[in-house]
């Protein structure tokens, strides 16, 4: 180890380009830049032993950056007492370890002085080149004054930066430099023990822990390490003993407790190899002594069961040909091994698969299956009379390869139940699958074995869990799958649902053809825009409208009311809801197309009845009032004040009576208080188009929705402004379109419909029109406003009100023609449901009604219109307002 020496004014600068040697240090480096073989050709080779140089570390300029704000966040001015670096531009200076000559880099303002231990010269061939090998060892700190960086070398003039002697013998009796040495002891010695064990070279150490110093001793064991650069700078700006000692204390205990936890790592991993070696020899152990003894038994074997499960399974032979490798890859492997679950889950998917298992169908009785479709639904009859044709073919031909029926229609129609009700009828298993919210392509089509936690898809898991090849595969919510990165579900299904593709099915995690052509596909969606054409054009599509008032009483009174009263624990003994009551229901609070909502508000009136009921039971105790009670079965039995006994009822007693002698009152009848008080107030009113069409410039119109038909209102008025048509009620492109195409249309006949005085050329002259959707927080777009705005703009010009009692519909063009629109039978039965008399249809929509129910059609008055002013001719009292200028004219 080096002794102190004494450093001259002037020194060679060697830059180390990201790279510090601090004292104590030992370094290999190769010269071949032009300027440091100068360097230490003329420095060290020459002067042999007496020779000294500087090394000096650089730093990239883009690097530099970085370094500097790590430094200012996590080491303090106290840690490391750094200066500001000197930037030189090495295009004045010297090309720096062979670098680009015009790029920037930064001379840091501390350097290393070191001296050569070992120096060896060489010429590459054929170039002649000198290169120099060196062996450099640091020596002491020293402070840059003045760099020059002219001449074959730089060279700087230092001043050092080492303590007298006299000044650390001050130093070391400091109380603080005592404690931090004896920190550093303890962690040294810990680290050096470590180090014993593991590469036996801990004696040199502890020698050089007992003979130098401390502050010396830091930087030994600091350069030792692997750490950043920025941190060895810290280290070398570390002039201050105290700070050098804790610094160094900080980065020797960093290493011991990485050290500790790559053994304790180590430890575990060779805990587990051995854990795993041991039970691979108690199995080769255990198997042998079953076999001395004979005891081998199949049924014990895992692996054995698992072969004769996948031999009844049925595969077909292709497949249990591949079946029969990945066993025999399995038998290879040890339980231990990574892929020997997966292995294991996928052969068990093998043998679970229906291959060949398939529901026996019985004779299929059509009678049967209509009188089991009229139970279960009322109403749909064109829905079921297709049904029944579809069970008739599957009588015919059973093997017959069946359209994909696709139940579109409003929530709470029936579609999900009408799926199950073919399952029955067919006597197979049903099985339903969601599809909502489904935007990953593997959720069909499965994910490929190579990904951790890979599963099929949900097909091939539904059948797994049916147990059988043909069931009934009900595929809800068809229309709510999405795409993105991860595939396009909607794609992956028309694979499934064509006949001539399903056959063989291929599911990524299955690998092999799988065969769904025994599977009856149904579908059910809310809409069918949202539904891809390709994957809608493999399906039949039936749409479901929504229920008549008349249909829903009979629903409820069937169907809902006696599954409400089972699932809250009642029955007509308890609770009883007259058909007057149910009509208010729906009435007064459903306006649905569906009848969801009403099993709601019955299954309230329910839950009132039950905590009567059950409040009732509680507060009847056996007491002196049970006399109250009069049954011929409780006479002699109670005597007044004598205690209750069991006793045993004859078998000849009826039932009923006894019933009849618990029953404490009279069944809770609901009447329309009751309603209000349970329900609320009512929500709708038949006269709320009444009140709203009330004023000039209210039109009413009817808009299809996924929820079924609804009636929209739409308001226009005028304000002072700059003729300027404002639009409101979270409206789409196209419906602003049909705004601006009916206030052009009325703007064109002012004259024709006597809208404005003779004088006036412009109705917008002075004027803004503002036309608002209300329920504003629900988005409303397309084209069959177009009649309804054209109204309620001509009845905000004219001063006229539109008749409440009449709705409408359809698209017009700039020209006043009336185009036909979607879904006038929703729209029909929401005019219905909303008590509207008069509907005014596109004169091409009346095909149209042939849809709608006669109850109906039969409570409504159809006017149908070609033109724009057949509409205006229905939608106001007395006609037109232009034919009702002509008429007063007459």
């Amino acid at each position: 180890m080096a002794e102190s020496v004494e450093l001259p004014g002037r020194l060679a600068i060697l830059p180390f380009r990201n790279k510090v040697l601090l004292p104590g240090a030992f370094i290999r480096i190769r010269c071949t830049s032009q300027s440091s073989v100068k360097l230490v050709e003329q420095e060290l080779w020459q002067r042999e032993e007496k020779g000294l140089i500087g090394i000096l570390p650089v730093q990239d300029a883009a690097e530099t950056t970085s370094m500097d704000s790590m430094l200012s966040q996590g080491v303090g001015s106290e840690s490391c007492e750094r200066s500001s670096n000197a930037q030189v531009s090495t295009s004045d200076a010297h090309k720096v370890d062979g670098k680009n000559p015009s790029e920037v880099i930064h001379w840091h303002n501390r350097g290393v002085a070191a001296r050569a231990l070992h120096l060896s010269r060489g010429v590459e061939k054929p170039s002649g080149r000198v290169t120099y090998i060196v062996v450099l060892e640091g020596l002491c700190r020293f402070n840059i004054e003045e760099l020059n960086t002219r001449g074959p070398y730089c060279t700087a003039k230092i001043s050092p930066l080492e303590m007298t002697k006299s000044e650390m013998e001050q130093v070391e009796q400091d109380p603080d430099f005592v404690t931090l040495s004896r920190q550093f002891k303890a962690i040294a010695m810990e680290l050096i023990s470590i180090l014993e064990q593991k590469q036996k070279t801990g004696g040199r150490i502890k020698v050089l822990l007992e003979t130098l110093p401390f502050h010396k001793l830091a930087d030994i064991f600091v350069a030792s390490f692997e750490i950043s650069f920025e941190e060895q700078l810290c280290m070398l700006d570390s002039v201050d003993p105290k700070v050098r000692l804790s610094k160094a204390t900080e980065l020797v205990d960093r290493h011991l407790q990485s050290i500790r936890v790559a053994e304790k790592i180590t430890q575990k991993v060779e805990g587990q190899l051995s854990k795993s070696q041991k039970e691979y020899l108690l199995r080769q152990q255990m198997r042998a002594i079953k076999e001395e003894l004979g005891d081998n038994d199949d049924d014990e074997d895992d692996l054995a069961s698992l072969e004769r499960k996948m031999q009844n399974a049925g595969m077909p032979s292709n497949i249990w040909k591949h079946a029969q490798r990945e066993l025999r890859r399995l038998k290879k492997m040890q339980p231990q091994q990574p892929g020997y679950n997966s292995s294991r889950v996928y052969l068990d998917l093998l043998a679970d698969l229906p291959w060949q298992k398939a529901s026996e169908e019985q004779e299929m009785d059509l009678k049967a299956a209509k009188d089991h479709l009229d139970c279960d639904h009322y109403g749909l009859v064109k829905i079921k009379q297709r049904i029944f044709e579809y069970l008739a073919v599957r009588k015919l031909k059973p093997d017959a390869r069946g359209p994909v029926l696709c139940f579109v229609g409003p929530p709470g129609v029936g579609k999900t139940s009408l799926a199950s009700s073919i399952a029955a009828a067919l006597g197979r298993k049903f099985i339903r699958i969601s599809l909502g919210g489904v935007k990953d392509e593997a959720d069909i089509r499965g994910h490929r074995r190579t990904y951790i936690g890979s599963m099929p898809g949900r097909l091939i898991d539904g059948l797994k869990r049916v147990g059988v090849c043909n069931p009934v595969m009900l595929l809800d919510e068809i229309d709510k799958t999405g795409s993105d990165v991860r595939g396009d579900p909607a794609s992956a299904l028309l694979e499934v649902l064509d006949p001539e593709q399903n056959k063989s099915f291929n599911d990524h995690y299955l690998n092999v053809p799988f065969d769904l052509s025994k599977v009856i596909f149904v579908a059910t969606a809310n809409r069918m825009q949202p539904i891809p054409p390709p994957l809608l054009d493999r399906m039949e599509v039936i749409e479901l409208p929504g229920y008549t008032a008349e249909e829903k009483l009979r629903i409820a009174m069937q169907h809902l009311i006696p599954r409400v009263l089972d699932q809250h624990g009642l029955s007509s003994a308890f609770l009883q809801i007259p058909e007057d009551m149910v009509k208010l229901v729906i009435q007064r609070y459903t306006r649905e197309a569906g009848v969801r909502n009403l099993e709601r508000n019955l299954a309230a009136l329910a839950r009132a009845a039950a905590v009567r009921v059950a409040e009732r039971e509680q507060a009847v105790s056996v007491s002196k009032d049970v006399h109250k009670i009069t049954s011929p079965l409780l006479d002699n039995r109670l005597a007044e004040g004598a205690e209750m006994e069991m006793e045993v009822i004859p078998i000849g007693v009826n039932n009923h009576e006894i019933s009849n002698a618990f029953r404490i009152a009279s069944p809770l009848v609901v009447d329309e208080a009751m309603l209000e008080k349970i329900l609320g107030p009512p929500r709708f009113d038949d006269r709320e188009a009444a009140d709203r069409v009330a004023t000039p410039g209210v039109s009413v119109g009817l808009v299809w929705t996924a929820f079924g038909g609804e009636v929209q209102f739409v308001e226009a008025t005028s304000v002072v402004g700059n003729g300027e048509l404002h639009l409101t009620g979270q409206l789409g492109d196209v419906i602003k379109e049909s705004a601006q195409i009916a206030l052009t249309w009325v703007r064109a006949r002012v004259a024709d419909l006597k809208l404005a005085a003779a004088e006036e050329t412009d109705l917008l002259q002075g004027k803004d029109i503002h036309i608002h959707f209300p329920a504003g927080a629900v988005p409303k777009d397309g084209p069959s406003a177009g009649v309804t705005l054209v109204t309620a703009l001509v009845s905000l010009f004219s001063q006229k009100n539109v008749r409440a009692d009449t709705a409408m519909t359809g698209e017009m063009t700039l020209r006043g023609l009336v185009l036909p629109v979607g879904g006038v039978k929703d729209k029909v039965l929401a005019a219905h449901r909303y008590g509207i008399k008069r509907v005014i249809l596109p004169d091409r929509n009346l095909k149209d009604l042939v849809e709608v129910p006669a109850a109906v059609l039969s409570s409504l008055e159809i006017l149908v219109a070609k033109r724009m002013e057949d509409v205006l001719e229905h939608a106001f009292d007395g006609g037109c307002p232009w034919r009702q200028h002509q008429h007063s004219k007459l």
